[in-house]
């Protein structure tokens, strides 16, 4: 069961990062949109997310509540721990929301610079918040404070550095989405130039992130690199990567969108098997952190349950979606 629990969060947050990361990054292009067709890049970011923007956040939803009634001591711990980089997240994906809904209304030029901004440092905070616990730095003393602090944990070079690959995977997947929905060839040109520099970005923070790894990390490093998985993983992630370029460069944007998705997947379901068994490491592993073994049951029924209603929901969803784009 408490394998079953983990491997729901693990993959609802990859779906998290392969759809609303998409999202996210839209804001970053439509921050750094520029030149003759700045505005057209801007409205097709509006165009994309309409629908889904919403939706998406279901994800992060599972993710917190599987959390805090699955393994609570493991939510007790991250919330107070890291309550300064969630606390932001949380803020700048409010302000995100509603700057976007506010400036389909007015204000177009005021809202869309809070909705770019807040999109641009989101990922980051998330990031950080994962590099943290990962990186062995956020032990609890006895009233539930973090020993070193509620900064040092979060504000130090790997957690930092995962922050900025974050940022640079959304912005990636959101450049490869965007040059697919875009029937404008000249658009097309610009989200597919964007997408490859940050292909390149992407493989720049995730070595920085691997050179940055701290001696509190050593089993997270020693599993990813060492494991029997490990090697099938790194070349498989490689090959996700190389074949997105590929596609990119011989504008096959429906096949660089399916490697960019699995490469984006294989990246965040890499991070989460390599931190197994600690959920916040080294202290709290999944068995030690679970909730008594009734909780855990009632909350696999509800999962299942939910998804019996999620899944079709979504599914249609984005049919209708595109079936209003068609």
């Amino acid at each position: 069961m408490i394998d079953a629990l983990a491997a729901a969060m693990l993959a609802s947050l990859v779906a998290y990062c392969v759809l609303a990361g998409a999202d996210v990054g839209g804001g970053v292009w439509d921050l750094l949109a520029t030149g003759p067709r700045a505005e057209r890049q801007r409205r097709l970011v509006d165009d994309a997310i309409a629908p889904v923007w919403e939706a998406n956040h279901v994800w992060l939803i599972l993710i917190v509540v599987l959390l805090f009634t699955g393994f609570p001591r493991a939510f007790a711990a991250a919330s107070i721990g890291l309550h300064v980089p969630l606390t932001l997240m949380l803020l700048g994906i409010v302000l995100r929301g509603s700057a976007w809904a506010f400036r389909r209304y007015g204000g177009r030029a005021r809202w869309g610079r809070i909705f770019a901004i807040a999109s641009a440092v989101t990922p980051i905070f998330l990031g950080s918040a994962l590099g943290a616990v990962t990186s062995g730095a956020l032990h609890a003393g006895p009233d539930g404070a973090p020993e070193l602090g509620f900064f040092r944990p979060w504000l130090a070079p790997f957690p930092l550095a995962v922050g900025a690959l974050t940022l640079a995977l959304f912005a990636y997947l959101a450049a490869v989405y965007l040059a697919v929905e875009t029937s404008d060839p000249d658009l097309r040109d610009d989200f597919r130039a964007r997408a490859i520099l940050s292909a390149v970005v992407v493989a720049g923070c995730a070595l920085a992130a691997g050179l940055l790894t701290p001696q509190g990390a050593r089993h997270f490093r020693e599993t990813l690199l060492g494991s029997p998985w490990s090697w099938l993983h790194q070349i498989s992630t490689g090959a996700a990567a190389v074949g997105a370029l590929w596609a990119l460069f011989t504008r096959r944007f429906r096949t660089a969108r399916a490697m960019a998705v699995v490469q984006v997947a294989l990246i965040v379901g890499g991070w989460g098997a390599a931190q197994r068994p600690f959920l916040i490491a080294p202290d709290l592993t999944l068995e030690s952190a679970a909730a008594p073994e009734p909780t855990l049951r009632l909350l696999l029924v509800a999962l299942a349950t939910g998804s019996v209603v999620l899944f079709p929901s979504l599914w249609w969803l984005f049919r209708v979606f595109k079936r209003g784009r068609a």
